[in-house]
């Protein structure tokens, strides 16, 4: 890849300079996540998460396993906490952010330039919101962007060791979320675009690296194999079209343009605008295109989920970076460069105030109401199944299911009484014994009295217990006691 000199023109101290502002702003996200990552209960899904972390393997219902993998490490480190659990992911945002910056070093970028795609990077809100969460997109963006990083450098200097590790970390990319398997169309397609790639396909590295990026994601293939192909059945079968719907791809765009931060997603838009064809920011457009267009294609007949784009947002931070570098003699384009890490990071800021205020002041919409109230749920539900002499709680939600088993205060087993399939190989507790009765709890749209009627003999509505700060509108859930099951609850569900 023929680097382009850089338009910055960056003097030894005005390099020191913004190297230091790097260091600032990652010394200070870093910190921030700490914090938030130890204060916050944890969500459903990263409960979930850690719920397979207690019984390490190569695959999942849901997901290949990097992030049950990265949950038990952290939590064997730090212990099994909030913190613990997180601890990785938070680590992984701050390595993120150092590749970046040096993936646009790499692209001929300046240390200002560079540098603002790191803090960029973090000023999107996707990532300045939600960096310190235990998901799938963790590793994902981590690895695939470790995997671009690789791949640059073996692409420059011809090392068949640099296209080696960039295959070891599109496999471990591949490890955690499946649509890093993009990833191999992208760099073929970039490699192809550049005189210096078509040169480096002529030569066996690329070609060997694609080998072992398979050799490492067959652990999940084996797995699959073993499982009657669990994961793959209900992440492929996404694939399938649907009926036509394009306000789904409406949604997708807006989504997408909030959760970059807008200010950022205009340089972007500015970058391919004015330096489309640039040699600099072909390896970032080349591997992400062929991800971004399948989403593309999926919103005009389904949903696409806020975060799935987010193993790419590394490589789009780079693309604004660079359309920022010039903007002399456009003032509006300059103030629109300062304000962009001051909005998402303010924006940051203030959620994560908001989210850490005393109970009280969150009112009607409060998004901070998914995590608020577990310990005094969590004990008024103990109350409630002691009081009414029930053995074992159950739910509806597995994401339900792995909260509750999240809370020390509740002292019997926990079982989410349908989708038994998520929890084959986990004995993460004692199994409840339903010959005794149980609490069914859940929210009371997901509560559906008839199909609980094929699945116990008796059924006794015990009201409602709410979830919530003081003062606050709280979340009801819905609490039946339910006895004598007429099916295999443990193994076929309810």
């Amino acid at each position: 890849m023929s680097a382009h000199p850089s338009p910055s023109g960056d003097s030894p101290r005005a390099a020191r300079g913004v190297a230091a502002s790097l260091i600032a702003v990652i010394a200070v996200t870093l910190g921030v996540r700490l914090v938030a990552g130890a204060s916050l209960h944890l969500t459903e899904d990263e409960a979930y998460y850690r719920l397979w972390s207690m019984a390490p393997a190569f695959g999942y219902y849901d997901h290949p396993p990097m992030i049950a993998w990265w949950i038990w490490l952290g939590r064997h480190m730090i212990g099994d906490t909030a913190l613990g659990v997180r601890l990785l992911p938070i680590l992984a945002c701050a390595a993120s952010t150092i590749l970046v910056v040096d993936l646009a070093r790499l692209a001929g970028a300046g240390a200002a330039t560079s540098t603002r795609a790191g803090v960029w990077f973090n000023a999107m809100l996707l990532v300045a919101a939600g960096g310190f969460l235990a998901v799938p997109d963790a590793p994902a963006a981590l690895f695939w962007t470790a995997t671009l990083w690789c791949a640059v450098k073996a692409e420059r200097a011809s090392s068949m060791a640099w296209w080696l590790a960039a295959g070891a970390a599109a496999g471990l990319a591949a490890l955690s979320k499946y649509s890093a398997l993009f990833l191999a169309p992208g760099i073929l397609v970039w490699l192809a675009w550049t005189p210096g790639g078509r040169a480096a396909l002529r030569r066996p590295g690329p070609w060997l690296a694609a080998v072992f990026a398979l050799l490492v994601f067959g652990l999940n293939v084996a797995w699959n194999a073993s499982h009657h192909w669990l994961t793959f059945i209900k992440q492929f079968g996404r694939i399938a079209p649907g009926q036509l719907a394009p306000r789904y791809l409406i949604e997708f765009i807006f989504t997408q343009a909030l959760l970059l931060n807008p200010l950022i997603a205009a340089f972007v838009v500015r970058a391919f605008a004015r330096r489309g064809s640039s040699a600099g920011l072909a390896p970032f457009v080349a591997t992400s295109a062929p991800f971004i267009a399948y989403l593309l294609i999926h919103s005009l007949h389904d949903r696409v989920q806020a975060h799935w784009p987010a193993p790419v947002y590394p490589a789009l931070a780079i693309i604004a970076a660079m359309g920022a570098e010039t903007v002399a003699g456009a003032p509006s384009w300059a103030r629109l460069r300062t304000a962009a890490p001051v909005f998402g990071l303010g924006v940051c800021a203030a959620l994560l105030v908001w989210l850490a205020l005393a109970p009280g002041v969150g009112g009607v919409i409060d998004p901070a109401r998914p995590v608020r109230g577990w310990p005094a749920f969590a004990r008024s539900l103990e109350a409630l199944r002691a009081q009414r002499g029930a053995a074992w709680i159950g739910t509806e939600s597995y994401g339900l299911a792995a909260e509750l088993d999240d809370e020390p205060g509740l002292r019997a087993p926990i079982l989410q009484i349908s989708e038994r399939a998520r929890y084959q190989d986990l004995a993460t507790a004692t199994p409840p014994d339903l010959s005794r009765p149980g609490l069914i709890v859940d929210l009371p749209r997901r509560m559906d009295l008839a199909a609980l009627r094929q699945c116990f003999t008796r059924l006794q509505p015990l009201g409602t217990l709410t979830r919530g700060a003081p003062r606050e509108p709280g979340t009801p859930y819905a609490v039946i006691l339910v006895a004598g099951p007429r099916r295999d609850i443990l193994r076929a569900g309810c």
